[in-house]
């Protein structure tokens, strides 16, 4: 559809009930994520729990990454004990169950049922809300009656998903700060409420329900074709679609976001090491960062509409490469008021709008009937390098803090971390090149 013909996508747009129903689902997909990861961080860092720990116990959130490994299953077969909500909505409430339940287990144990025990809930944490995002991000595809309302969900999406990061990654550390972190992640626990009252207001998607149950009756799940189909139809049908393209696709997928994963686990314990309270962390968050993110989700959503993909990743990649470079500062010097906020509005910007440029790329990748397994080995594909990678930050932090400081240490490893984003950069410029150049074969053949 030409800019001329699409239809202008007001305010009201984002009141329609379904565009609510993403925007809460986004709320309770997001909200597990950081409890498990940079949160978690900053509570292990605050009882006294080495660098080098909590690098490798974030290798809990490896889990994110592998999804894809049970997405056929998710993709085909009905959710245990509540088939009569659906397939989507199904698995999208079980997922949600266990997730409160494991923050609850969590909050119970505390550090002072071992660290191992307290890694095994979180691991358990980890792993449902990875189902529930395999389930919601099918949901968003599948739901979307165009392409313009898919750009309407995955907006309020984004918008939902980083008012949960925001929540918890700032205000949760006021409330640690009054309460404690055990009562904090009993209130994260009680928040899942707001997605499992979304999930019951939500309906199936029809259509692609119909094209797996023609998939179903061709080749049941319990056969070996219906257990190929599942497993191994839809990579076949994306490298099928793409060709060798695919690999180069995955490749960058996989580095794009290799900056912001890296410096995750090691933003907190920064804070907490140059002295930073967590009131003045989670107020600064709270504000600057908040404001920093809508407007970054909103631009993502703007550049992506009216000047392409391919451009808003490049950007996106631009600015989330310096964003993190710019944490070395904080390590440089103590940092004041001004210095702080605009560190944390610039992550919060690239970040947003580098997420909202990946998910609408990875969304268009897609085909109907696969959508499950396929977003998921996109998604895993952009998080695998990071979530692995990063549980060596803390390493990386005290190896070279052993020869330079750890202040000087901080600085090199965040300056790194920016860097390590050029790859990717350098493989969207490919992709987009290469997609100029056919399409100008194609139009040179029709001409001839």
């Amino acid at each position: 559809m030409s800019p001329a013909t699409r239809p202008s996508l007001g305010f009201k747009a984002y009141l329609r009930p379904r565009v609510l129903i993403m925007l809460t689902l986004g709320f309770s997909s997001g909200l597990p994520l950081l409890l498990t990861g940079n949160t978690f961080g900053y509570w292990l860092r605050d009882e006294g729990t080495s660098l080098t720990a909590i690098g490798f116990i974030s290798w809990v959130a490896n889990t994110y990454s592998l999804k894809f490994l049970w997405a056929p299953l998710i993709d085909r077969a009905a959710p245990p004990f509540l088939k009569r909500f659906g397939r989507r909505r199904g698995w999208m409430l079980l997922s949600q169950i266990a997730t409160a339940a494991g923050l609850f287990a969590m909050a119970s144990c505390g550090l002072s049922g071992g660290l191992v025990m307290l890694g095994a809930f979180a691991f358990v944490v980890a792993f449902a809300s990875a189902t529930q995002d395999i389930v919601i991000d099918a949901w968003r595809i599948e739901t979307a009656a165009s392409d313009e309302e898919l750009g309407l969900l995955t907006s309020a999406y984004q918008f939902g998903y980083r008012a949960a990061l925001l929540a918890t990654d700032a205000l949760i550390l006021v409330a640690a700060e009054h309460f404690g972190w055990k009562t904090s992640y009993v209130a994260c626990g009680i928040g899942m409420a707001i997605g499992i009252a979304a999930t019951f207001l939500a309906t199936e998607p029809q259509r692609a329900d119909a094209v797996t149950d023609t998939q179903l009756r061709q080749a049941p799940l319990a056969s070996a074709r219906g257990i190929y189909d599942a497993i191994g139809g839809p990579f076949v049908m994306f490298f099928r679609t793409h060709g060798w393209l695919a690999l180069v696709m995955l490749a960058a997928i996989c580095l794009y976001r290799l900056p912001d994963f890296l410096m995750g686990p090691m933003a907190n314990p920064l804070y907490h090491d140059i002295g930073l309270s967590k009131d003045y962390v989670g107020v600064v968050r709270g504000t600057v960062g908040i404001v920093a993110s809508l407007a970054g989700i909103a631009s993502g959503g703007a550049f992506v509409l009216r000047l392409g993909t391919m451009r808003a990743l490049f950007a996106g990649g631009v600015m989330q490469a310096i964003a993190v470079a710019a944490f070395a500062a904080l390590a440089h010097s103590s940092p004041s008021l001004t210095l702080f906020s605009a560190v944390m509005a610039g992550d919060n910007f690239s970040t947003s709008f580098a997420g909202v440029a990946l998910i609408a790329y990875m969304s268009s990748l897609t085909s109907l009937g696969y959508t499950a397994t396929q977003y998921a080995l996109l998604s895993s594909a952009y998080a695998w390098a990071g979530r692995t990678l990063k549980a060596f930050s803390g390493l990386i932090v005290e190896r070279l803090s052993a020869t330079h400081g750890l202040m000087a240490a901080y600085e090199i490893f965040f300056i790194g971390a920016g860097a390590i984003g050029i790859p990717a950069i350098l493989l969207f410029l490919f992709l987009a090149s290469y997609g100029k150049q056919s399409e100008r074969g194609e139009f040179n053949s029709r001409a001839a």
